[in-house]
């Protein structure tokens, strides 16, 4: 400004004339003219240092004024001052721009790519119960590492292994009401339980699943061993079933689909199947679809670690699982099994018509010696003491499945930490409790980091912390039986669930190894899950973070880490169901799995050896970031959940059917309604980003607004389209059912569907087996609506909304 005044005194030095007219203000009000005087001034006098506000007057009449002005002198020093004026004023708007941006840019945690980073300096929250003022990210993150530390999470994992957790049983009763104490006595806002009478089956100790081998006549012949005669296959269809042996690799479709391409028929006979890739209920599923009379199931040495150092699987032990292709209890589809309620006389579709009993490697040894007809092919061998493994048919067996059902109570016990500015939007974390053997990987290493972190996260509040969410931890029940626990509730409170829960994490099957990690996820959190893995540390590579970990043998983190939702985990039922975003994490062996799982030798004695001591480390690393990931979510201001992913997991979807278009277009077909919807969708996302982007962060309804959308996003992928009682799985990318872009592209397929022996195309059609215009014209509508509506509830307000493709 100095230079200003000096520039303009310049001009006047110039002016030929010393006169200059200024204005003065007038005493009086404040409303009062001002008058106009005029002063000679001598050369390098100084102008007055303050301006007053002024009011221009009309011309004054001639002769008025007792001297007269110079306008081309004014004019011309005007126009040597306006460049710097500018100047000036360019900078102050720059500098003042650049200042609110640095401000706005550390505050906004829209900042970025689609995913919504928190600031570690900007991000806090205000506790009117704490002395120690505002909690920075660092400070929470500090916090809580600090009282994670102090835990006891060994020994809890010891201590629940020797407990008996079967369901319904009277140790598991007395655990419920151990664990219950223990959440009361920490910092919790409230403990409750609810109780469930589901359907389970059981074994019949009087009359025990037996295996024969049958004569030419159809006579019963010598009866087979079943080493672990209480170990069963849950919801098998119970009674009796004969036929020829056939080995069928692991049962999956394409197996069956081989079999008989090569000449061996599985309609009408028995199928022995390897453990592994699918589960027990694909598997019985697959041989039902077939023709097949029943499924014997056994573990392989081949899919289990081998070596002179590493813990193998005995040979006389088989290995449970429940055969029921869905989630909760089969006898109760669609609803919850509260007590004293009424259901309709139905069963799930899922429950299979034929039976299934798992068996010993020592028991399939004796079967597949037996078989004749063709050497399997050489992926289809295993390290059975048998050799080659032929594909059969063998001789006759009869299989007996005595199974019972059982009304049984279970109970799932939750604890809540309600949020300070959300307490309706719950972040949810949850660990299976039940177990049918030790269960000491299975179910222990979960439920003693939820204890862990319900302890932690008590410590933090009574040392200032309130989350801006709630936080609601659950111990489930009956998880052993297909995840009957954490079904029944969602079923209880479907109603309301998707309005209030913004994401389940959980915490079964955490520890299975320490080589590799998986994150089983919604695409919802994979950015999330990349920012905390490289806030934690590697728990077996000393100055490296997990991230750093997985990304050393592929750069493609992804690729390495993430993985689609398993039918067998709780967090499935939540999104596949619920539309509720979820995650598993699972830390895992580098080859072949764990081998103690779902047996009576999961043991804490052989999960610590398969560990090599390290398995106080590797819990300790789930603890923090299953924690890490609960902060994130429950404290950022706007929630972290990328939206945008969903455009390109679409995208990866609909490439596979690009190679079709060809076909469909001479069918005077087009896959252009998917393609614009998906479109549709992007421009939504992108347009709610950049929404967030310039908003003003401390508006609280804005907020609300903007989380109550993107907390939604998994919900607007569940068809509205179809019944929630006859297709539960309603997620069009996660979901079972025609409605799902699984079954669309498989749909599209059979377009180019041949081989030997195929059926012609009327033949397929009126099996149901070929392409179906019908069918397909019904399938695109199902999911590009869906899609579609998921793109219209982004978008926001109907009036923002065109659907004209």
């Amino acid at each position: 400004m100095e230079r200003l005044w000096g520039l303009l005194q310049r001009a006047q030095r110039l002016s030929p004339g010393p006169s200059q007219t200024i204005y003065k203000r007038v005493e009086g009000t404040q409303q009062g003219p001002l008058e106009e005087e005029e002063e000679d001034r001598e050369e390098g006098t100084e102008p007055p240092a303050h301006f007053f506000p002024m009011e221009l007057r009309g011309p004054e009449p001639l002769g008025s004024r007792p001297a007269r002005q110079n306008p081309r002198l004014w004019a011309a020093a005007g126009r040597r001052a306006t460049p710097y004026l500018v100047l000036t004023a360019l900078l102050i708007f720059t500098g003042a721009f650049l200042l609110g941006y640095v401000v706005f840019r550390g505050s906004c945690q829209a900042c970025g790519d689609d995913v919504m980073v928190v600031s570690e300096d900007m991000n806090h929250e205000l506790s009117p119960d704490s002395h120690q003022g505002t909690l920075y990210w660092s400070d929470l993150q500090a916090m809580f590492l600090r009282h994670l530390g102090e835990g006891r999470l060994e020994d809890t994992i010891r201590q629940t292994s020797l407990r008996e957790r079967v369901a319904g049983s009277a140790g598991m009763a007395a655990l419920v009401q151990d664990l219950r104490a223990v959440l009361l006595s920490q910092k919790l806002d409230h403990v409750w339980m609810d109780t469930h009478y589901v359907g389970l089956q059981f074994p019949d100790p009087a009359h025990p699943n037996a295996l024969h081998w049958v004569d030419a006549a159809g006579k019963h012949g010598e009866q087979l061993p079943l080493e672990d005669p209480d170990v069963y296959c849950p919801y098998s269809a119970t009674g009796n079933a004969t036929g020829e042996l056939v080995y069928a690799h692991y049962g999956r479709p394409e197996d069956l689909q081989d079999l008989r391409a090569r000449g061996v028929e599985p309609k009408g006979r028995l199928l022995l199947v390897r453990l592994g890739v699918i589960n027990f209920a694909q598997k019985v599923a697959s041989a039902q679809d077939f023709g097949a009379q029943g499924v014997l199931i056994y573990p392989d040495p081949a899919d289990f670690s081998q070596g002179p150092h590493k813990l193998s699987l005995s040979s006389h032990r088989a290995v449970y699982g429940h055969v029921h292709l869905g989630t909760g209890d089969p006898y109760t589809p669609g609803f919850p099994s509260f007590n004293q309620t009424q259901f309709p006389p139905v069963q799930s579709s899922g429950l299979p018509s034929i039976p299934a009993q798992p068996i010993s490697a020592d028991t399939a040894s004796l079967l597949l010696r037996k078989l004749e007809g063709p050497v399997a092919p050489q992926e289809w061998q295993g390290h059975l003491p048998v050799s080659p493994y032929r594909l059969g048919p063998g001789p006759g067996l009869h299989l007996g499945v005595n199974n019972h059902r059982a009304s049984t109570p279970i109970s799932n016990i939750f604890g809540c930490i309600e949020g300070r500015s959300e307490p309706d939007h719950y972040v949810v974390i949850g660990a299976q409790r039940d177990a049918w053997g030790p269960g000491a990987a299975r179910s222990a290493v979960g439920t003693a980091i939820l204890l862990e972190l319900v302890r932690t996260f008590s410590s933090m509040v009574s040392n200032g912390f309130r989350p801006r969410r709630s936080l609601l931890f659950i111990s489930w029940d009956g998880g052993d039986f297909g995840s009957v626990g954490s079904m029944e509730w969602l079923e209880g409170y479907l109603s309301v669930l998707h309005l209030k829960a913004v994401v389940y994490v959980s915490l079964d099957n955490a520890v299975l190894g320490d080589d590799k990690f998986h994150a089983k996820t919604s695409p919802l959190l994979i950015s999330l899950i990349e920012n905390i893995l490289k806030q934690v540390d590697s728990p077996n590579r000393s100055g490296q973070t997990l991230f750093e970990q997985v990304v050393f043998n592929n750069h493609s983190w992804e690729a390495e880490v993430i993985r689609p939702l398993p039918m067998d985990s709780s967090a499935y039922s939540f999104t596949a169901f619920a539309g509720v975003p979820a995650v598993e994490f699972s830390f895992m062996e580098d080859g072949p799995m764990y081998p103690f799982l779902h047996t009576k030798d999961d043991t804490y004695e052989n999960l610590h050896r398969v560990l090599r001591g390290r398995l106080p480390a590797v819990a300790q690393a789930v603890a923090q970031l299953a924690g890490q990931l609960l902060i994130r979510l429950s404290h950022d201001h706007l929630l972290p959940l990328d939206f945008g992913r969903y455009g390109d997991v679409v995208l990866r979807h609909i490439g596979s059917l690009n190679e079709f278009s060809g076909d469909l277009k001479a069918r005077g077909l087009t896959l252009q309604w998917v393609y614009s919807a998906r479109g549709d969708y992007i421009r939504a996302a992108e347009k709610l980003r950049k929404e967030i982007y310039s908003s003003e962060e401390s508006d609280e309804r804005l907020t609300r607004m903007y989380n109550v959308r993107i907390m939604r996003v998994e919900f607007y992928f569940l068809s509205q389209y179809v019944s929630a009682a006859d297709s539960p799985f309603r997620h069009i990318f996660l979901g079972r059912g025609d409605h799902t872009l699984g079954a669309l592209v498989d749909h599209v397929r059979l377009l180019r569907s041949s081989g030997p022996g195929a059926l012609g195309e009327e033949a397929q059609v009126a099996r149901g087996l070929g392409f179906q215009e019908s069918r397909f014209r019904r399938q695109l509508a199902l999911l590009t609506w869906t899609l579609q509506g998921a793109a219209n509830a982004l978008s926001g307000d109907v009036w923002n909304i065109d659907n004209n493709f």
